[in-house]
């Protein structure tokens, strides 16, 4: 009887055993998945709803462009992506690539830093003004209101758009404006 007493025993420790170790492994799956929710939680807005059924606004047309990961690399340390997804009509002036390789050396690496998240935003808001015009269009006016709350001059050279000096070398059509593709960054007066 003893035998068998300390055969349920060591059965009903086991079992306690083999529960906690359970319980523990659970508790580490749960906080993984907090984690990992936490991290999604930190991307909300408009900007990572995914929609498969419409034209893609002028943020994604960006994030799509192989010739524009520094500027979309841009947005985010500006944390703009939900601004660039409202409902607009926004008119985005797109560096390209090259042209951010072009600024002096260490100049995008700086901007990109945390504790430059506002200059970059504003330089990045100096990119945008309300509208929805093409090209041609453009070449009507003198000046555009940007969101950085300054203007800029608008050209036409030898029958091309400049707009703050910068030439605009494409325009893809978006579901909330349009993206002009330049070839400079249009820096802002302050």
């Amino acid at each position: 009887m003893k035998t068998n007493f300390k055969m349920l025993l060591s059965a009903v420790v086991l079992l306690l055993f083999i529960s906690c170790k359970n319980d523990a492994s659970q508790h580490e799956n749960s906080n993984a998945s907090k984690k990992t929710e936490a991290k999604e939680q930190l991307k909300t807005g408009q900007a990572f709803i995914k929609d498969d059924g419409s034209k893609p606004s002028v943020l994604h047309i960006a994030i799509g462009s192989p010739d524009h990961t520094t500027l979309v690399a841009a947005v985010q340390a500006a944390g703009l992506e939900n601004s660039l997804v409202n409902a607009g009509p926004l008119m985005v002036f797109a560096p390209t690539n090259e042209a951010f390789a072009a600024l002096p050396e260490g100049t995008v690496e700086t901007l990109l830093k945390p504790e430059n998240k506002e200059k970059l935003a504003y330089i990045l808001k100096h990119h945008v003004t309300p509208g929805n015009y093409s090209k041609d269009f453009l070449k009507k006016f003198k000046k555009l209101g940007q969101a950085s709350n300054e203007n800029i001059k608008v050209e036409v050279i030898d029958g091309e758009v400049y707009v703050g000096g910068a030439k605009i070398i494409a325009s893809v059509k978006a579901g909330n404006g349009i993206v002009h593709v330049v070839d400079k960054v249009i820096l802002p007066k302050n």
